[in-house]
């Protein structure tokens, strides 16, 4: 948040810039944000953090119960191709929404920005586990990614208002805790409930908690926001937001149709795909020459370390992602439950937020994060490419080491760019600057699953038509088998290794596509810049 000379000039101490108002008369004002004169206390600071962080962990909950159903609710539609728009529908409104956040919530304060987006999570959920068609159902996720985006985000602007960048990592780490029980508990919690009550029940049960997660934040986050001249519905950048939704949108669609449910030479891919390009280039050029107050200023992204911590958040959450919504059907496949399925995805949370927190020490006391980097994308790299090597014939207890390693790695690049690229600039572009960050790692998720469903849905196509097209009633069975995982179990037997065979081909096809874009993360990684961390708000 940027503060004037004259603001600054009436700083009784270092640790005030961020904790006051920008005049002593606002305080205690008609919107009920609080000033303070000094850094926040441990205790006080628990009790801010721990009533945003409950949101947290039901949006990571909700992440990983969605990952575990996608293939009980596609069927009970009758659609497997509804798997891949479970997630990219979510998280294409989560990528738009995201990196608005920041910008809103430094004009209408972090407090409203998070009951906003708990208000949405609840409602989008509500919707979900109220659909009966697979339009519905869709409508669902999209509401719910924009309130989902927003908890994910905002609570990460709330600590880089309260922490010096010395202990950020730490603080980030015990928030990444949260996210990762959320993210472990929700697999199995979703499989649970899908196996007793129904999947709706998984949506249905979320709600009671949101609401508490937005009276919490309502009175216990009281950040203050900057004054201006300028009417606060005049500095949002509804232009840069437009285009940045068209761009998604539009590329989305032309990556998840294509070769899916139409051919890559349909009039429907061939118009999206460039048209997203076109929507690219109007976003880049009103963020650049017309917005006032740009949701991702441009500048900040010509930096060295703030483009490669972002492009390295791109490319790793493509692969995570990507493998977090096909390592269920991995095991499902094999005939576990949904609840099974879900199990096996603790690991990987458990080893996010151990990497997280544990980096985040490292970095308290060394105030380095350019060799743990290193450390850190070869084991995500080698973590990936152990994954590629699964099979049916497995031992069961590898993929809980392959998932531990996949998550303490990705926990750790969390940490590590975030604080590398919120120390590249100066404190009152933080939060801007960290919605760019989550704005790349959102477009990443989608694109990642969106890319990791063509692979699987094209090779698993080829794979049963080179194996089966010759066979009585070919076309109807695959048909089927390419809808429902369940058919599997209505197969004649001696389609049942043929059928196996396939998935499991599609599934390393998936992985090793994966491997490729992890590769490319880590190489990105390496061209973020040492920088001081400070110890103290003022950063001096």
């Amino acid at each position: 948040m940027a503060i004037d000379e004259n603001e600054v000039a009436r700083a009784p101490t270092e640790q005030t810039p961020l904790l006051r108002d920008a005049d002593p008369a606002n305080a205690g004002s008609a919107d009920g944000e609080s000033s303070a004169t000094e850094e926040v206390s441990t205790k006080e600071l628990i009790i801010i953090l721990g009533s945003i962080w409950v949101g947290v962990f039901l949006a990571a909950l909700d992440t990983t119960i969605v990952a575990t159903l996608s293939a009980p609710i596609s069927s009970s539609f009758n659609s497997f191709s509804l798997l891949s728009w479970l997630a990219t529908s979510y998280l294409i409104s989560n990528a738009a929404c995201q990196p608005l956040s920041g910008r809103l919530t430094d004009i209408y304060s972090r407090r409203w920005g998070l009951v906003f987006s708990n208000i949405f999570f609840a409602l989008g959920n509500l919707i979900c586990g109220l659909a009966k068609t697979e339009g519905t159902i869709i409508l669902g996720r999209v509401v719910a990614g924009i309130g989902g985006g927003g908890l994910t985000a905002i609570s990460t602007f709330v600590t880089s208002d309260l922490v010096p960048l010395r202990k950020r990592g730490i603080w980030q780490g015990i928030g990444n805790i949260c996210y990762g029980a959320g993210s472990g508990l929700g697999g199995v919690f979703g499989g649970w409930i899908n196996d007793t009550l129904g999947w709706r029940w998984a949506f249905l049960l979320q709600i009671p908690f949101l609401l508490i997660s937005c009276i919490l934040v309502a009175f216990k986050v009281n950040i203050p926001v900057k004054d201006s001249d300028k009417a606060r519905i005049r500095r949002v950048d509804f232009l840069g937001a437009i285009t940045l939704v068209l761009t998604l949108v539009t590329l989305l669609l032309g990556l998840n149709t294509g070769g899916n449910q139409v051919p890559w030479t349909h009039p429907i891919v061939l118009t999206s795909l460039p048209l997203s390009a076109v929507f690219l280039a109007l976003f880049i050029y009103v963020e650049a020459r017309v917005a006032s107050e740009p949701i991702i200023p441009v500048k900040l992204l010509l930096d060295r370390t703030v483009a490669a911590a972002c492009l390295t958040n791109w490319f790793t959450t493509m692969t995570v992602f990507g493998l977090l919504f096909y390592l269920p059907l991995y095991f499902q496949v094999q005939g576990m439950s949904a609840t099974a399925a879900g199990v096996r995805l603790i690991p990987q949370a458990i080893g996010t937020s151990i990497g997280s927190l544990g980096c985040g020490f490292i970095m308290r006391s060394t105030g380095r994060y350019g060799l743990l980097n290193c450390a850190v994308m070869v084991l995500q790299v080698v973590a990936v490419g152990l994954v590629c090597t699964l099979n049916f014939s497995t031992p069961s207890w590898l993929p809980f080491l392959y998932f531990f390693l996949l998550g303490a790695s990705y926990g750790s690049m969390l940490t590590i760019t975030l604080v590398a690229l919120i120390s590249a600039v100066d404190h009152e572009h933080h939060a801007v600057v960290t919605s760019a960050s989550y704005a790349f790692r959102s477009t990443g998720s989608t694109v990642g699953i969106t890319i990791a469903s063509a692979v699987f849905q094209n090779t698993f196509k080829v794979g049963l038509w080179s194996r089966f097209g010759d066979r009585k009633h070919a076309a109807e069975l695959i048909s089927k088998l390419r809808d429902s995982i369940d058919e599997i179990r209505e197969l004649p037997q001696d389609w049942i290794p043929g059928v196996l065979d396939a998935y499991m081909n599609s599934l390393r096809a998936v992985f090793l596509t994966l491997l490729g874009l992890t590769v490319l993360g880590a190489l990105a990684s390496l061209a973020m810049r040492e920088h001081k961390l400070h110890d103290n708000l003022s950063r001096r």
